[in-house]
């Protein structure tokens, strides 16, 4: 068997096997992203715990999680919410990723999301949002979050990388992009 093949192969084994299995009732799927991201939360809280009170106070957050393989070149999907801390509406989000660079593995990746503006909370759940450059943003997280509110016309967001028990930190570039679930709004 080649070395392509058998990437192929361990590839197709890790996602049918280890991939989210959301639920088909979107009420189900609803209730696995709250847990989802109340088990971010509490992660988040406990490796840096002025985070609940910069939440509690923050026009809104966003968790989401994704599950992907990376060898040099790699991509990930997932799901989350954003929660609008005003109208404590929750909206359900896709998310796609890309990466590329010194980054080897199979992940299970959260994020969690703050925002520190309400229009930039609004753009990021009416518009959706592409992030590119995340080896600058997790280079500069080191496991204390990084802001991506730099630059004329960046949204003032603070973004959170984690495993399911702690912060990360990694150094491949890649891009995200998010926009509303169809199926769960």
């Amino acid at each position: 068997m080649g070395f392509r093949t058998g990437v192929g192969l361990a590839l197709t084994a890790v996602l049918a096997c280890s991939a989210p299995a959301y639920a088909a009732d979107v009420a189900a799927q609803r209730a696995e992203l709250r847990k989802m991201c109340n088990e971010a939360l509490a992660t988040l809280y406990k490796a840096k715990p002025e985070t609940q009170a910069q939440i509690s106070k923050a026009p809104g957050y966003g968790c989401f999680s994704s599950f992907g393989l990376s060898f040099m070149v790699g991509g990930a999907g997932g799901r989350g919410l954003v929660h609008d801390n005003a109208t404590k509406k929750d909206t359900y989000m896709g998310m796609g990723q890309a990466t590329a660079g010194v980054d080897i593995g199979i992940k299970d990746y959260r994020e969690v999301l703050v925002f520190h503006d309400k229009a930039a909370l609004t753009k990021f759940i009416d518009s959706g949002w592409e992030f590119a450059g995340t080896a600058e943003a997790s280079a500069a997280v080191q496991g204390k979050g990084a802001s991506v509110g730099k630059g004329e016309g960046a949204p003032p967001i603070d973004v959170y990388p984690m495993t399911r028990t702690g912060l990360s930190a990694g150094v491949a570039a890649g891009g995200r992009k998010y926009w509303k679930d169809k199926d769960l709004n």
